[in-house]
């Protein structure tokens, strides 16, 4: 087709600078929350290299615990304590949002117990039987706070990817072509305006 084929219309073109300037608004706000959701990822990034440190320091104090309490008590002394655990930790997980993103929230309960409370006899058990208990249950509590954090810090990535992508769309793809369409029209309406000028110049001489 060719350009004077085309007749774009004054309403095309407001539509056209309506809708680039509701884009422009629009990768402004994104903008926005791609970056406050960065500065986010990065507050909950160190939250987990904290909780990291102190899950690792947790399981392996556990696991030398555990080793001194099979010394202790055999490993059979040891699996009788574990099976005499009645009362089993107590996880519920609700949900919190950080810039419109619902991330979990991970309330434990029951995970810290009291010598009584564990169930195994006082009296048949040493001392290194507690400690091992008390030591995996503080490595319990670590990962349940691991995980909220590394899930947290998954769904924050994704949406800053996404949202970034949106970001990149609009200022790449979507708002040049919006311009440049905006631009045709606007030339081809002056022209258009110009060619209808010089037609009524033309049938005006024609009657003078």
């Amino acid at each position: 087709m060719a350009l004077r084929d085309i007749k774009p219309t004054r309403s095309e073109l407001i539509n056209l600078k309506r809708r680039i300037a509701l884009s422009e608004r629009g990768y402004k706000i994104l903008k926005m929350k791609r970056d406050g959701l960065i500065i986010e990822f990065f507050k909950v990034l160190e939250t987990a290299k904290d909780s990291q440190s102190g899950l690792l320091e947790k399981y392996f104090r556990a696991s030398q615990m555990m080793a001194f309490a099979e010394t202790v008590e055999g490993a059979i002394g040891v699996k009788s304590a574990a099976f005499s655990v009645q009362e089993v930790p107590d996880i519920r997980v609700a949900s919190k949002n950080i810039m419109g993103v619902v991330v979990p929230e991970i309330d434990a309960s029951k995970v810290k117990k009291s010598l009584v409370d564990r169930g195994y006899g006082l009296l048949g058990t040493t001392s290194a039987i507690d400690e091992a208990a008390s030591s995996y249950e503080d490595l319990v509590e670590a990962i349940i706070e691991s995980a909220e954090i590394e899930t947290t810090m998954k769904k924050l990535l994704d949406e800053i990817e996404s949202t970034k992508r949106r970001v990149n769309a609009l200022e790449f793809k979507v708002i040049p072509e919006l311009t440049e369409a905006r631009d045709f029209i606007k030339m081809r309406l002056d022209e258009m305006e110009r060619e209808e000028l010089f037609r009524l110049k033309k049938i005006k001489a024609r009657n003078t």
